[in-house]
């Protein structure tokens, strides 16, 4: 139960010290964004690195992604995927139908404009955990 109140908090934090610790200009051109998915790219390159001592080496780009959804996605949000779809070329859509982070701004419209900031970090861990890999 705490941990899923730390895993809510954490994020709203982390958005909220950054655009906290910039200056006007930055907050318009993105650079807070690009801070947030830096951080969220160092932390899946750690987490990877740390399953991959403990698993054989991943085969292909399906493996790859099987184990962000599985382990990564498991150790930090407490559940896995719903979907992993393919072309069996380079796209992986990966579908959460109860993202945390989300479904508390799905209410209503009037927070759109702040999904970015919360996606950011999370789009940066999979990229690290991708980046990891090869």
């Amino acid at each position: 139960m705490a941990e899923e109140a730390l895993l809510l908090l954490l994020p709203k934090e982390m958005v909220s010290g950054v655009y906290k610790s910039t200056e006007q200009g930055e907050v318009e051109n993105g650079c807070c964004i690009t801070k947030l998915e830096t951080k969220g790219f160092q932390v899946g390159q750690g987490l990877i690195e740390r399953f991959a001592n403990d698993t054989a080496k991943f085969k292909d780009e399906l493996h790859i992604m099987k184990s962000i959804c599985k382990d990564v996605w498991t150790t930090v949000f407490k559940k896995q995927f719903n979907n992993l779809r393919t072309n069996h070329q380079v796209i992986y859509a990966l579908q959460d139908n109860k993202f945390c982070l989300l479904t508390l701004m799905s209410a209503g419209k009037q927070y759109l404009e702040h999904v970015s900031k919360y996606l950011a970090f999370t789009c940066g861990l999979i990229r690290g955990g991708l980046y990891q890999t090869l």
